[in-house]
């Protein structure tokens, strides 16, 4: 928290540290959740791997490391202010916050929802960088648009991290060049925190931001579906996607992604053949 205030220093718009907390972002219980669907990804092709189980296709499979996933997710539309209630059906791209919609139905087969793993129908809080992937899902033709009931939002920057990601991932390059791995754990564990304890979290009593813990995570998603509909589109197999940064793909990954520890590159972990000793 002591980088983040610094970072804030002559800021240009000065944020709300413990605004009201809406009842759509109050836990249930001590332990539970609250209403906000974060879309975290697990998903696999259902077609690819009966495929593979009824010995129809073989195909290499690279599961791919994405680096610094919550740090990259640092860069996202927060809110700035205290939220406030709106039921405009319309998406105002110069404020964010949770939304209450009806998703549109995802019918693509090789690709995974951006809705995550949802299988519950119906309505439901989403937060915006989901709502911002489904409107730009909609627009190139993947879906219907989703449709907004009612939205908590306020103005909203896209550079309120900004500062302190740039020092995360400036101090994260020098160390992976000096090969200081305690100092690249530190950081690694800086960020992870700080996206962990700003919501409602006796670990960070300098903040309140539940929407922005939601949203930050969710930027992560978001980024992660990129990535499954980058190499799509580049004629790769997407075969898993899970979590923040597990991306399995069949074909020639190097053509579209660059291996390496930077924050705009990816690492091979493992490999493995589907459909080999498939039960």
């Amino acid at each position: 928290m002591t980088l983040f205030a610094a970072s804030r220093v002559g800021g240009r718009y000065e944020h709300t540290e413990f605004p009201p907390t809406q009842d759509i972002l109050q836990k249930r219980s001590q332990k539970g959740a609250d209403q906000i669907w974060e879309g975290r990804p697990k998903w696999r092709s259902t077609e690819l791997h009966q495929a593979a189980r009824a010995g129809h296709i073989h195909l290499d499979v690279t599961t791919l490391d994405i680096n610094g996933a919550y740090l990259a997710a640092l860069k996202t539309w927060l809110p700035i202010g205290r939220l406030t209630h709106s039921q405009d059906a319309a998406h105002d791209p110069k404020r964010a916050g949770v939304h209450r919609i009806t998703p549109p139905h995802w019918t693509l087969t090789d690709l995974p929802s951006p809705l995550g793993a949802r299988q519950e129908p119906g309505p439901l809080w989403i937060t915006e960088p989901t709502l911002r992937l489904l409107l730009r899902c909609a627009r190139q033709g993947l879906c219907e648009m989703p449709v907004i009931h009612e939205s908590w939002t306020s103005g909203a920057s896209e550079g309120l991290l900004e500062k302190m990601r740039r020092a995360l991932a400036d101090a994260r390059k020098t160390a992976i060049e000096t090969g200081d791995d305690l100092t690249l754990e530190y950081i690694k564990a800086m960020y992870s925190k700080f996206v962990s304890t700003i919501g409602e979290s006796t670990a960070n009593r300098e903040i309140r931001r539940p929407d922005w813990m939601h949203i930050i995570r969710s930027q992560a998603f978001a980024n992660l579906w990129m990535k499954a509909h980058r190499a799509h589109t580049a004629g790769l197999t997407v075969v898993e996607m899970s979590g923040t940064d597990e991306l399995h793909i069949a074909g020639e990954w190097q053509s579209v992604f660059a291996q390496g520890r930077e924050l705009s590159q990816v690492k091979p972990k493992y490999t493995y053949t589907l459909g080999k000793d498939e039960a």
